[in-house]
């Protein structure tokens, strides 16, 4: 099991030392006993993760612009040089393979972060195009810094970072080291994500720490991260969708339209990219099998399933993921009541006060206000309780996308 080059100094904050595997590295679950401390320091102040286990390649070239609008479902010609785009891209059949940001550092210079793993995928579609795809991973450590005042802790090291607007990106020096800086995140806040090369890692995260110390910045583990980007309607790989790749059936393939991607798909276009066709049938013939959609939960209903049982509802720190089954009625008291979908990821939102979740749903119950029944499991025998359909994000606040300079709580 391989360390991240930031692990060092992490493993010392670590209250809990709990782990977990991605990608062939140790990640924090939680750092500290809370999960839900470190959530709201993506809300309140600023929280630091450590993202160098995602996958990183650099695509170069005279064609390489070309290439990758041939993947792509967003069009990176649209992607000026100092910018980032966050993006899908799909099998021939029109399913989804990954989704993940390109930053274009130059004019004829992208990189790439995947969750897993795309380089011989990339490799295989250049098909003798003046571009090349490299590996970068084990060059470059990555730091996300998120929370309101993400902007203030990393001022103190860089003033390269006030003027970035939404996914604008800007290359700096901090601790005496190169960064390159984009203003992106996965927690729907306010926030940044540093590349760092791997051998300057530990000190440049020691001049992040010291200038958050008063803004109350800590780091934060996955069961935080989750929490923040479920708020926040972002779709994470392998819990609310699988890859095209990896599925061993169509039913466990999703488009993007059934993603709730659609806003990616050019609605005319000449361009050619992988599975342009099948995506334009499937909206042509209006042929999507469901959609991803929120969820909030009767909080009064929720409740009294556990009251009932003498039992205290669980809020705090409530994140998890997996298959949780919807039905049109409540089982226990309609025995005709009928399977419609089921949901990939559920927790109480400390900011909502809500327990929320994403779902899988048909069309004829996708509205908002669609009535749904959640099956949760108390005392060890399946209970449901009432919930609705809502539109994501369920949290946005406006200093997320905000020009700079006029941040809005």
């Amino acid at each position: 099991m391989r360390t991240s080059p930031f692990h060092e100094r992490l493993a010392e904050l670590s209250e809990t030392q709990l782990w977990e595997h991605w990608a062939g590295y140790l990640s924090a679950v939680k750092y500290q006993h809370s999960a839900t401390v470190e959530y709201f320091a993506t809300r309140n102040a600023v929280g630091v993760f450590d993202t160098s286990p995602l996958f990183k390649y650099r695509v170069h070239g005279p064609d390489a612009v070309g290439f990758l609008a041939t993947v792509m479902l967003r069009d990176p010609t649209a992607c000026r040089v100092g910018a980032a785009q966050y993006t899908a891209w799909c099998n021939d059949a029109g399913y989804v393979l990954e989704d993940g940001v390109i930053l274009r550092v130059a004019e004829d210079e992208f990189w790439v972060t995947t969750v897993g793993r795309n380089l011989r995928y990339l490799t295989q579609l250049i098909a003798g195009r003046k571009a090349e795809v490299v590996d970068m991973s084990d060059q470059f450590a990555m730091l996300a810094v998120q929370g309101p005042h993400a902007r203030n802790a990393l001022g103190h090291l860089t003033d390269a970072v006030a003027p970035l607007d939404y996914f604008g990106l800007a290359t700096t020096t901090v601790a005496g080291a190169p960064v390159t800086i984009s203003r992106t995140g996965f927690t729907g806040d306010l926030g940044y994500e540093m590349w760092v090369r791997a051998s300057d890692a530990v000190g440049v995260l020691d001049a992040v720490l010291a200038a958050g110390a008063g803004y109350n910045i800590i780091p934060i583990g996955a069961q935080a991260l989750g929490m923040a980007r479920l708020e926040a309607g972002l779709l994470l790989l392998g819990t609310d969708f699988e890859s095209a790749r990896h599925a061993w059936t169509d039913a466990q393939r999703e488009t993007p339209i059934e993603l709730g991607l659609a806003w990616m798909i050019p609605s005319a276009t000449e361009r050619t990219y992988v599975g342009k066709r099948a995506i334009e049938q499937e909206r042509g013939a209006g042929t999507s099998r469901w959609k991803t959609v929120g969820i909030v939960v009767d909080a009064a209903g929720y409740e009294r399933l556990y009251n009932d049982e003498g039992l205290v509802a669980p809020k705090d720190g409530v994140y998890r993921t997996g298959t949780f089954s919807l039905y049109d009625a409540d089982f226990n008291t309609t025995p005709d009541a009928q399977y419609v979908g089921y949901v990939t990821s559920f927790m109480f939102s400390p900011v909502l006060k809500r327990h929320i979740g994403l779902a899988k749903l048909p069309l004829d119950r996708v509205a908002p206000g669609s009535e749904v029944f959640l099956e949760l499991v108390v005392s060890h025998r399946p209970k449901y309780v009432r919930a609705e359909v809502a539109t994501t994000p369920f949290y946005n606040p406006m200093r997320k996308a905000a020009p700079h300079g006029k941040d809005t709580a």
